[in-house]
C-alpha cells in the first residue's frame, strides 16, 4: 500500500510489503479517546447545565494550570532519561513551529489593519504553535506508543517547552507592543517592554517548574526526592481527568460567538493547525532523522509518523486566556479551539488506524480509491444541481460576482458527471472513450481551480466601486480557455501510463506536474486577491459584508418589515437608497463569496500538498493515503462546499420556511392560556433597577444600531447588558446576570426587539419598553 503510486509510475520498481508488528498499538486508541473526549463532554454538559458556574470553573482552571501541571512537569522534567532521545526529532519539532509561527505571523501581518495588526499576529501565531500536549496529546501518545516505543512518552515534555519558552514570549512581545501604541501614556520604551514580556514568561509557574525540574534533574541524578515524592505525585496525579473536564467547561458558550465576519480569520487557522502543522513536522522530521547513522528504517518511519500525530494535537485552551487578557480576538480564539479539538479526534484515529494496518494490493487500493471518488461525485452532483437550480430560479447568474459562480458550478458539476463516468469507462478497453473522459474530467477540475482564483480576483477588483474594470467575457475565457490549453498540451506531450485505471495517473508524472502548476497559479491569485480585499478601509470595503453576516440583526428587521404594509415594505426596501444596499449586502453576498474562495483554496492546498508529497518522496507512506482520501473529497466534494453557502436561498427557502414554522408557532401560543402575575422578588428586582441603576445603563450601553435603511434607537445586546451587569456588581459572573436579565424581562422592564426569546448573554437585540423603537 504503501508505494501503490510508484507501482503504477514505474512498474520495474522492486516492493517491500511492511514489516509484521506495527510501530503502535491501535487497540488502545478508541478507549484512550473516549475516556478523553468522554471526560470533556462531562465537563460541557456540567458548565451548560449551570452545575458548575463560570466562577467556579475559573477556579478549576487556576488549580490546574498554577498547581497540577506545574507539578507534573516538574516530576517528569526530574525524571527525564536523555540517553534515549533522538535529537533529531526534537530539532525537526523546532523547525516546524518556528516555520508555521512565521508563516501565521506574516500572512497576518499582512492582512490584518494597522489599529489590531500585532497583536493579531502574536494570538494568531500562539494559537497555530501552541498543543494541548499533557491534557489530550499525552494520553493518546501513550495508548499508541506505550507497549512498542515507550521512550516517546518523554517527547511530549521535551517539545512543550518550544513553545512555552520561545515561540510564545515572542507573541506576548507583539501583543505587549500594540498594547503601548494605543495607550495613551506611550512614556515606556522598548526596554521596558522586553523587561515586561520577560517577566511575564517568568511568571508562568509552568515554565518556572520546568526550569526547577530540569536543575533538579542533574543536582538529584534523576530522582525525586522521597520526602515530596508523594506531595508531588498527589498533585501530578491530579492533572488529567481535571485537565479534560475543565478544557469540557471551557468550550461552553464558545462557538455562540463566532460570527461569519470572523469565520475566514478561524478556517485558515485550524487549516494551519490541523493541515500545515502536521505536513511540515513530518516532513522536518523525516529530512533531519534520515542522515542519522544510530537509527533504524522502522524507527525513522515511526519518528516520522509520530510527529504528524504530534502535530494533529488541538490548540491548548491556555490560548483563550491569553485573548481575554489582552482583549484580542477572542471570539476566534475560543470558538477555534473548540472546533479544533473535536475535528483533531477522527483525525488522530484516521491517522492511527491507517499505520496499524497490514500492506493491502496496489491494485485493490487504487479501485478503493476510485470508488471512494466515485461516490462522492453522486452526492456532489445532486448538491450542484440543486444549487444551480437556486442561481437560476433567483436569476443571480446576471450579476457579478454570482455570474462566475455560476460558471464555477457548471465546472464542478462537469467534474462529478466526468468522474461518475470514468468509473465505467476505465473498466473497459475502449482507448479513445478513456481519453475523451479523461479530457472532460480534468479540463472541468482545472476549471474550478481557476475560477477559484477568478472569484477572489474579481472581488478584490470590486472593493471600491462594484465594477468590474475587466470586462467579464476575458474572466470567461481565462477560466475555460486556460484548463483546455493545458490539457490539450498534457494530451499531445504527455505519455500514458500502462495502467489507466486511475484518473490522477493516467499520465503520470507530467500531470502531476500539470496539476501543481495550476493549483500553485490559482493559491496564489486567490491568496493575493484576498489579501487585496481585506486591506484598506475596513468600512468601504465590508460593508456588505456587515450587513449581510449579522443575522441576528437582520432578524428583528425582516420580522418588523413583514409586519408592514406590504406597499410600504416595497418601497422602502426597493427605493432607490436601499436597492443598492440591498444589491451590495444581498444580491452581492460578498462575505459567502470569500468563504467560498478561502474554503475551496484550503482544498486546493491539500492536493497540492499530495502531488508534492507523490513528487518529492519516493514512497509515499501509509499517511499519504489519507492525504489522498481528502483530496478525493476536495475535488469531487466541491459541490458540496457550493451547496452550503448558496444552496439554501434565503428568500426564497429560508424566510418562508421560517415564516410558516413562526405561523404554526405562534398559533399555537395563542392558545395557551395567559401567564400568571410576575412574583414579588421580580417585582422588588425591577423596581430597584428602575429606581438606582437603569439611567446609568442607559447612559453606557444604550446605541443606535442600524442595517441598511431603518435604525433601532435605544438597543443594545444581550451580551452588553450581561457584562454591564457582572461589572456594576448586580451579579457575580454571567450566569447571574442571565438570571437578572430574564426578572427584568419577566417583570417588563425589558424586551426583545421583534423576538420573543428570552434573555440571552449573546448577539440579540433588547430595549428598554419605554426606549425602544424603530425609526425611518
Amino acid at each position: 500500500m504503501e508505494d501503490f503510486s510508484a507501482i503504477r509510475m514505474t512498474p520495474n520498481t522492486s516492493f517491500q510489503p511492511f514489516p509484521a508488528h506495527p510501530s503502535m498499538s491501535i487497540d488502545r486508541l478508541f478507549p484512550a479517546l473516549l475516556e478523553c473526549f468522554g471526560i470533556i463532554l462531562c465537563g460541557y454538559a456540567s458548565g451548560r447545565a449551570k452545575i458548575i458556574t463560570e466562577t467556579q470553573a475559573k477556579g478549576l482552571g487556576s488549580f490546574v494550570s498554577k498547581f497540577a501541571l506545574p507539578a507534573l512537569l516538574f516530576k517528569n522534567m526530574v525524571l527525564l532519561d536523555f540517553d534515549n532521545v533522538v535529537w533529531s526529532f526534537l530539532w525537526g519539532i523546532l523547525i516546524a513551529k518556528v516555520t508555521v509561527f512565521v508563516i501565521v505571523c506574516a500572512l497576518t501581518l499582512l492582512v490584518a489593519s494597522p489599529e489590531t495588526r500585532l497583536s493579531k499576529a502574536g494570538l494568531f501565531s500562539i494559537f497555530a504553535t501552541q498543543s494541548n500536549d499533557f491534557a489530550l496529546g499525552y494520553p493518546i501518545v501513550e495508548a499508541l506508543y506505550k507497549n512498542t516505543y515507550p521512550e516517546y512518552l518523554q517527547y511530549i515534555y521535551l517539545v512543550a517547552p518550544i513553545s512555552l519558552m520561545i515561540l510564545n514570549p515572542i507573541g506576548f512581545a507583539f501583543c505587549e507592543v500594540q498594547k503601548w501604541r494605543q495607550s495613551q501614556d506611550q512614556r515606556q520604551n522598548k526596554m521596558q517592554i522586553v523587561v515586561v514580556v520577560v517577566l511575564r514568561v517568568l511568571k508562568n509557574p509552568i515554565v518556572l517548574m520546568v526550569v526547577v525540574g530540569l536543575v533538579f534533574h542533574f543536582l538529584l541524578s534523576q530522582r525525586v526526592p522521597a520526602f515530596m515524592e508523594e506531595f508531588v505525585d498527589g498533585l501530578a496525579n491530579s492533572f488529567g481527568g481535571t485537565a479534560l473536564f475543565y478544557l469540557g467547561l471551557s468550550m461552553v458558550g464558545q462557538l455562540r460567538k463566532l460570527t461569519r465576519s470572523t469565520a475566514v480569520a478561524l478556517i485558515l487557522l485550524i487549516t494551519a493547525k490541523l493541515l500545515v502543522m502536521p505536513q511540515i513536522c513530518r516532513d522536518m522530521v523525516e529530512v533531519l532523522d534520515k542522515g542519522t547513522t544510530n537509527t533504524s528504517s522502522l524507527n525513522h518511519s515511526s519518528l516520522s509518523n509520530y510527529a504528524f500525530l504530534y502535530g494533529v494535537f488541538p490548540t491548548a485552551p491556555s490560548v483563550a486566556i491569553y485573548a481575554a487578557q489582552y482583549n484580542m480576538e477572542l471570539e476566534v480564539v475560543t470558538s477555534g479551539m473548540v472546533i479544533s479539538t473535536f475535528l483533531s479526534a477522527p483525525i488522530m484515529y484516521f491517522s492511527a488506524w491507517l499505520l496499524t494496518i497490514p500492506w493491502m494490493d496496489p491494485k485493490l487500493l487504487a479501485s478503493e480509491l476510485q470508488s471512494i471518488g466515485f461516490k462522492i461525485s453522486i452526492v456532489s452532483l445532486v448538491a450542484v444541481v440543486w444549487t444551480i437550480s437556486i442561481m437560476l430560479l433567483r436569476k443571480k447568474y446576471r450579476r457579478l460576482p454570482h455570474m462566475f459562480t455560476s460558471h464555477l458550478l457548471l465546472a464542478q458539476f462537469l467534474v462529478c458527471v466526468s468522474m461518475i463516468l470514468w468509473n465505467f469507462v476505465s473498466a473497459q478497453d475502449s482507448f479513445a472513450l478513456q481519453v475523451l473522459t479523461f479530457t472532460f474530467l480534468y479540463g472541468s477540475l482545472y476549471s474550478t481551480y481557476v475560477w477559484t482564483g477568478l472569484i477572489a480576483l474579481s472581488l478584490a477588483l470590486t472593493k471600491k466601486d462594484d465594477e468590474l474594470k475587466v470586462q467579464p467575457v476575458v474572466f470567461v475565457i481565462l477560466g475555460w480557455g486556460i484548463p483546455a490549453l493545458i490539457v490539450a498540451t498534457l494530451l499531445i506531450t504527455g505519455e500514458k501510463m500502462p495502467d489507466n485505471s486511475d484518473s490522477a495517473f493516467f499520465y503520470g508524472t507530467s500531470q502531476i506536474i500539470s496539476t501543481v502548476v495550476v493549483l500553485a497559479c490559482s493559491i496564489l491569485l486567490s491568496g493575493a486577491s484576498l489579501m487585496a480585499l481585506s486591506r484598506g478601509t475596513q468600512e468601504s470595503s465590508y460593508q456588505a459584508w456587515e450587513q449581510e453576516e449579522d443575522p441576528r440583526t437582520h432578524s428583528w428587521l425582516e420580522n418588523q418589515a413583514a409586519t408592514e404594509s406590504p406597499a410600504t415594505d416595497r418601497s422602502d426596501l426597493r427605493g432607490e437608497g436601499g436597492s443598492r444596499r440591498e444589491a451590495e449586502g444581498e444580491d452581492k453576498q460578498v462575505a459567502r463569496h470569500v468563504l467560498l474562495s478561502v474554503l475551496l483554496t484550503v482544498c486546493q492546498l491539500a492536493v497540492l500538498s499530495s502531488c508534492l508529497w507523490w513528487l518529492f518522496d519516493h514512497i509515499p507512506g501509509r499517511l499519504y493515503l489519507e492525504l489522498q482520501v481528502f483530496c478525493l473529497m476536495a475535488n469531487y466534494g466541491q459541490g458540496l462546499i457550493s451547496f452550503g453557502l448558496f444552496g439554501l436561498d434565503k428568500h426564497l427557502i429560508i424566510l418562508p420556511f421560517k415564516k410558516r414554522l413562526a405561523s404554526l408557532w405562534h398559533g399555537r401560543k395563542q392558545e395557551a392560556e395567559p401567564q400568571s402575575a410576575v412574583s414579588e422578588e421580580i417585582r422588588l428586582t425591577c423596581m430597584q433597577f428602575t429606581q438606582c441603576h437603569k439611567d446609568l445603563c442607559v447612559q453606557d450601553i444604550v446605541k443606535r444600531r442600524r442595517c441598511g435603511a431603518r435604525a433601532a434607537v435605544g438597543s443594545f445586546l444581550g451580551s452588553e447588558m450581561a457584562d454591564w451587569l457582572v461589572r456594576k456588581g448586580l451579579a457575580r459572573d454571567p450566569d447571574e446576570a442571565v438570571l437578572y436579565g430574564t426578572q427584568l424581562m419577566q417583570g417588563g422592564v425589558l424586551k426583545g426587539v421583534a423576538h420573543k426569546l428570552g434573555f440571552q448573554d449573546d448577539g440579540l437585540l433588547y430595549c428598554f419598553c419605554e426606549r425602544g423603537r424603530l425609526e425611518r
